[in-house]
């Protein structure tokens, strides 16, 4: 279970960076869009971020639900803007300044976060 849990941590750590890294990457662009690796990433992010819920809870150790709960509301926005305005040709400045933080907050949420500062 434990091998599980750290794929699945890998994957999910992976998935934001992808993100992340979609959105950096037309930092210096003037016309901002969604990008196949914000597109796959936020899916990865989120999919392994469920996964990674059930394999937690299925073991031992104790869930942050409050964590969890605020993890899930971030990245089911971020799911929902990417996925809606994967098809536009562009999309606003404003969207793709608040994609980038939302993600950075999320991150910054599951490393702050931890179970000792709780």
């Amino acid at each position: 279970m434990d091998t599980l849990r750290l794929i699945l941590l890998i994957l999910h750590i992976l998935g934001f960076a992808a993100l992340i890294g979609g959105l950096l990457a037309q930092a210096g662009s003037e016309e901002k869009k969604v990008n196949g690796a914000m597109r796959d990433g936020v899916g990865t992010a989120f999919l392994t971020g469920l996964a990674l819920v059930g394999v937690l809870e299925a073991g031992d150790g104790d869930v942050n639900h409050a964590k969890i709960g605020v993890k899930f509301a971030l990245g089911l926005v971020l799911l929902v803007l990417v996925m809606a305005n994967t098809r536009k040709a562009t999309i606003p400045k404003g969207l793709w300044a608040g994609l980038l933080l939302l993600s950075v907050v999320e991150v910054c949420v599951a490393v702050a976060w931890s179970p000792v500062h709780s």
